[in-house]
């Protein structure tokens, strides 16, 4: 199993990044896939999840401003993220069962 996110950076409060995830090495089509993040002094939060049949669960902390979505041809998971606030920094993993990547940092500071 391989997890690959990118698309993080630094990005002004009240802006957008779209984090991206590779996923390799397991069925992915029939898999949950979750976005995690890990803010700097806390534990780890779950943000995000899509299931196999396309829903999605989203922590309150992040409804209305986050999107999380999948390209199964592809076997990527996606988190659109907009309205962006300092609270928002951590670095963010992609998650499969207990499997995460290496993880992207997003940076929320003017």
């Amino acid at each position: 199993v391989q997890l690959v996110e990118s698309g993080g950076g630094l990005v002004q409060p009240g802006g957008s990044l779209r984090l991206s995830c590779a996923a390799s090495g397991f069925s992915f089509s029939d898999s949950a896939i979750s976005w995690a993040r890990r803010a700097p002094g806390k534990g780890l939060e779950l943000v995000a999840t899509v299931f196999k049949d396309d829903s999605k669960n989203y922590i309150n902390a992040v409804k209305g401003r986050f999107t999380i979505s999948r390209d199964n041809a592809k076997n990527m998971v996606y988190l659109q993220m907009n309205s962006l606030l300092p609270t928002d920094t951590a670095v963010y993993y992609c998650r499969y069962n207990l499997i995460m990547g290496q993880g992207t940092q997003v940076t929320v500071s003017s």
